[in-house]
């Protein structure tokens, strides 16, 4: 009786990895641990494949990234298109706003000039909204550069600003933590540091060093002095809710109206409401 011999190699095609599914399954992994923990061969792996498979997709993070980024612009709705060339400016730069805040990773990795100019056309189209808004209210090419730039550098701080307050410190410190197990930090080093800043003992960093006061749950910051510091006293109690307020489409009217009205020219700073 013959005997079949085992087959060598790979058996069949190799399994089949889409764009989509690429991206479907690092933005879970991405929103269950975070973008500093996800890696190329733990998103192989959540695939099912190699790392050396997935680099036929992307070459490293930061192309991963750019992925990402990419098809979530496709998602984002552009506004309708206005006559009024400064309604035009506002509605692309509440659209970079809703979509930052919806994603604030995307604000953080985007906060160079190198990687906008890496953007795909969807994202790219809400720049030129900005820009030529600003050109047809009377700006040159070069003054509607400045006015996108300063409308960009305060979108993403508002965006940023607010994504880590609403961290908190707990969550701070908890990444702090985390940090420190990875680096191979102690356990007991690590609670017995927690537990000095429960405690508010000050750590010995030197003669001189400052010492920061504990926040309570209600007053912004503890411990001010009325005499020297009396504005902030009087407001300590409700700064958090103050700053808490959405205040991003009155402060955007606000600096548009105001950038167009030193960028252009003054035939068209009359125009300016």
């Amino acid at each position: 009786m013959s005997r079949t011999n085992p087959p060598h190699g790979r058996v069949g095609r190799p399994p089949v990895t889409s764009r989509t599914q690429i991206i479907t399954v690092a933005r879970r992994l991405i929103d269950e641990s975070g973008w500093a923990k996800l890696t190329i061969r733990g998103l192989a792996a959540e695939l099912g494949i190699g790392a050396t498979t997935l680099y036929h997709h992307v070459r490293d993070k930061e192309d991963l990234l750019l992925l990402l980024i990419h098809e979530y612009a496709q998602q984002i709705p552009h506004p309708e298109p206005s006559d009024e060339p400064r309604d035009r400016i506002i509605a692309a730069a509440t659209s970079i706003h809703d979509a930052l805040t919806e994603w604030p990773l995307s604000a953080e990795v985007l906060t160079g000039d190198r990687f906008i100019s890496r953007l795909s056309t969807p994202a790219l189209r809400l720049i030129e909204e900005i820009l030529s808004g600003a050109v047809d209210h009377g700006c040159t090419p070069e003054q509607a550069v400045q006015v996108f730039r300063d409308i960009w550098y305060f979108t993403v701080g508002e965006v940023l600003i607010r994504d880590h307050s609403a961290d908190g410190p707990e969550a701070e410190a908890e990444a702090e933590a985390e940090a420190g197990t990875e680096a191979g930090a102690e356990a007991e080093a690590g609670t017995e540091a927690e537990a000095e800043a429960e405690a508010g003992t000050e750590a010995e960093t030197g003669a001189g060093a400052e010492k920061v006061p504990a926040v309570d749950g209600g007053a912004f910051v503890n411990d001010l002095d009325p005499e020297q510091l009396p504005l902030l006293t009087a407001l300590n109690d409700r700064w958090t809710a103050l700053a808490a307020r959405d205040t991003y489409p009155a402060t955007l009217g606000i600096l548009v109206d105001g950038l167009l009205a030193q960028a252009a020219p003054p035939a068209a700073r009359n125009r300016t409401r």
